[in-house]
């Protein structure tokens, strides 16, 4: 079977469709049409009289030799992005697109509000964000990079994490709805149903209503630990919502520290027990930046990483 240089390029997006299964997830990441790459694949197989995949509309696989045409073309790619990362940090100027998946609320209010800076240090830089809460498979969506807010013991081990902030989850309110309480909360214990108290809380996963607090009053002593069962005739699955009822005097709001801080800042929210510390279902997580293990990290992922790092220590 005889290679020709001008077939290079077609083996490079063979070994894309192979790899992301799918013409229409490689055709993303490579930035061309589904058409263009069916046709690519198209190329090689008409040049060497042969079939390299078994299509149908649900699903791909490789033929026989298929299988050994691909092993070599993956060794190819894989030398062409080690020479492109290489020249990459060589050449010093990020270029190119990111694209990355990141939590709905994290990324519509903490990432977006990083990414101005970004394009102004690295005006050759893109970044094309998909926002969803659910695990996205990088490879399968022709993704760079993921930021996931997770402990370190639920990180995934086949992948590089870098932290970039901690969130905290914490208890605010409008000062309208705290000033028609009959005393205002000054121990967990107070945000029980007796004390006329309607909080609103994530209520999903590992959301749930029960309320688990500790308070350091002095180093090296043990720490108060208060839990209690909170009414929440209100709940809803996303930081921003909690944030739009608090403001309507619905209740005291359990919400992600970085989702309430331009309401903190502005006085229209208050914190609630800001002595005391979330834990248990409610305890800190950390953002990190997850991408797969590579020997040389495209130039234009690690610029947007160290980004984020930098930010996230300045939040």
């Amino acid at each position: 079977m005889r290679t020709e240089p001008g077939l290079v390029p077609e083996m490079l997006v063979f070994a894309k469709v192979v790899e992301l299964r799918s013409f229409a997830a490689a055709a993303r990441q490579l930035e061309l049409t589904t058409s263009a790459v069916s046709r690519s694949v198209g190329r090689l197989e008409a040049h060497w009289g042969v079939q390299l995949l078994h299509r149908t509309t649900r699903s791909l696989s490789l033929t026989e030799l298929g299988a050994e045409v691909y092993a070599a073309c993956s060794q190819l790619a894989h030398a062409a992005s080690d020479i492109h990362a290489i020249a990459g940090h060589y050449r010093g100027v990020p270029r190119g697109t990111v694209r990355l998946t990141a939590p709905t609320v994290f990324g519509e209010i903490w990432l977006s509000a990083q990414l101005p800076a970004l394009r102004r240090q690295w005006p050759e830089l893109e970044v094309a964000v998909s926002l969803s809460d659910q695990i996205q498979d990088l490879a399968q969506q022709g993704l760079d990079l993921a930021i996931r807010l997770t402990r370190p013991e639920q990180l995934p081990q086949h992948m590089v994490a870098r932290a970039l902030r901690q969130v905290r989850y914490i208890a605010v309110a409008s000062p309208a709805y705290l000033q028609g309480l009959v005393m205002r909360p000054q121990h967990p214990q107070d945000l029980d149903r007796a004390h006329g108290v309607a909080c609103i809380t994530l209520g999903y996963g590992d959301f749930q209503h029960r309320l688990q607090w500790v308070h350091q009053a002095h180093p090296g002593q043990p720490p108060a630990v208060a839990e209690v069962t909170v009414h929440a005739p209100l709940s809803i699955d996303s930081s921003t919502g909690i944030i739009h009822l608090a403001l309507q005097h619905q209740g005291i709001g359990l919400v992600a520290d970085f989702a309430a801080q331009a309401a903190l800042d502005s006085g229209a929210l208050v914190p609630v027990l800001p002595d005391w510390r979330l834990t248990g279902n409610y305890a800190p997580r950390t953002a990190y930046a997850l991408y797969m293990p590579s020997r040389h990290v495209p130039l234009k992922v690690r610029a947007l990483i160290d980004h984020l790092v930098e930010a996230g220590r300045h939040r």
